[in-house]
């Protein structure tokens, strides 16, 4: 019985432990930077943009080949008999057979195209760096959701935290506002009313947990995990979150003009779209090489035997330049050219539209994360307030001498205190994390699995 005993309750703790799973803030990130499907697709284009790059240095040298064949034929020929000037003359039947073996080598080189060439080396090296800054730019994008989906779930669980320690207090009032109504100190009127207070305190205990339970499911459906698992995530801030909200690290960026040009240095995606317009530069001028020569040198050697020890006794060489003038293209060249044109000015304006767009976001959340750090003050020194008022209220009805009234008001004003300073911690984090996610300063790496 004890050994059956000893083995359930290690069963029992062993499933217990295995239901519930600790998913901390950097866990999160790093399994949203291997399961994100969009990163995935990004980080498996990089192979083909080296690739081109590879290709495009490929067609700065010439092209080299070489071959081998080899023919057999054989002829077979009946005997007979032939008229000559009407006499039969008999002729025997004959084989013939003939062997061929030749081998050849030569290449190709475009020695000059319009500098179409070195154009596409050009192309094919800024479109591989612009897609690795735009793969970093998706990593952050993804980090940052990450921060921002885990931080409503410590929100929430830090006002649940709140809202049932709200409910245990008006539970007690509730219990002894009772005790006082049956020995005549307060009326029923009294009693009705904390029942309704410690009832609407119930309602937020439901609502908040249904919002908990919402956010839980927003972060694992984020990170491709089943939403039906039971995880436990972090129930408070990182030591670095507090350290923030301690020495208030708006104060660092003072000046709005020089966190633009920060930004404007450090954006991955700006960055990105600046060599993409490099890129597209390039490929006008590729598009104009059509109306330049094209200048080729080939070279071959050949040679060929019927018997395979003779086959380099005769030799062929062969060289020579081939000068090819472009002077109408039925207009093809020019439709190129224009095509390019119009690629490189939209691209022009989506580089301008980025610029004005970082500098737009970047100046609303600097002011946000501002009015976040007053809020933050406000709503600390509200929260000390409201609690003073509450037991003032609370001992002058216990001693007769105030209403219930005036305590629910207190009760009332205390819980929307806390709940907005809980609320204004995490949306200062949050915005602290945005505007680093803005300058393009937010750091991904110490996420990533080692």
């Amino acid at each position: 019985m004890r050994i059956f005993l000893s083995f359930f309750c290690v069963l029992y703790l062993t499933g217990f432990s295995n239901a519930q799973n600790l998913l901390a803030l950097d866990e999160a990130v790093n399994i949203a930077l291997q399961r994100n499907p969009d990163l995935q697709r990004s980080t498996n284009s990089i192979s083909s943009f080296e690739s081109n790059v590879k290709a495009s240095y490929g067609g700065l040298f010439p092209s080299i080949g070489a071959d081998g064949d080899f023919s057999w034929q054989r002829s077979e020929q009946a005997g007979g008999t032939r008229l000559i000037q009407g006499v039969p003359f008999p002729y025997p039947s004959s084989t013939t057979e003939e062997r061929i073996y030749s081998a050849a080598v030569g290449y190709n080189w475009t020695l000059f195209d319009g500098l179409s060439n070195f154009a596409t080396v050009s192309q094919s090296r800024n479109d591989l760096e612009a897609a690795r800054l735009s793969l970093s730019r998706f990593k952050q994008d993804v980090v940052f959701q990450t921060i921002n989906l885990y931080y409503d779930i410590i929100n929430a669980q830090k006002l649940l935290t709140f809202k049932e320690d709200d409910v245990k207090s008006n539970q007690r009032n509730l219990e002894t506002i009772t005790e006082r109504n049956r020995l005549g100190a307060v009326t029923l009127a009294d009693v009705y009313a904390q029942q309704v207070r410690t009832g609407n305190a119930e309602l937020e205990v439901i609502r908040t947990k249904n919002s908990l339970e919402i956010a839980k499911s927003n972060l694992l459906f984020y990170l491709g995990l089943d939403v039906s698992s039971n995880y436990v995530f972090s129930d408070s801030l990182s030591e670095g979150d507090i350290e923030e909200l301690e020495q208030n690290i708006s104060k660092d960026y003072d000046r709005l003009s020089e966190l633009v040009d920060q930004a404007l240095n450090t954006r991955y995606d700006y960055k990105s779209a600046i060599l993409s317009l490099e890129s597209a530069y390039d490929e006008v001028t590729i598009a104009q090489a059509g109306h330049f020569p094209l200048l080729t040198n080939s070279f071959s050697f050949s040679s060929f035997a019927t018997e395979p020890k003779e086959l380099f006794d005769s030799k062929n060489y062969f060289m020579g330049l081939s000068l090819r003038i472009p002077i109408f293209s039925g207009f093809s060249v020019d439709n190129r050219v224009q095509f390019a044109e119009v690629a490189a000015m939209n691209q022009e304006v989506t580089v301008n539209e980025l610029e004005r767009e970082i500098k737009k976001n970047l100046q609303q959340t600097f002011f946000f994360l501002q009015a976040a750090a007053k809020a933050l003050d406000v709503g600390k020194r509200n929260v000390i307030a409201a609690m003073e008022n509450q037991k003032i209220e609370q001992e002058k009805y216990n001693l007769g001498s105030g209403t219930l009234l005036n305590v629910l008001i207190a009760n009332s004003e205390h819980s929307d205190a806390t709940t907005n300073y809980i609320n204004a911690q995490f949306a200062y984090v949050v915005l602290s994390e945005q505007l680093k996610y803005q300058l393009g300063t937010l750091d991904y790496s110490k996420y990533e699995q080692k």
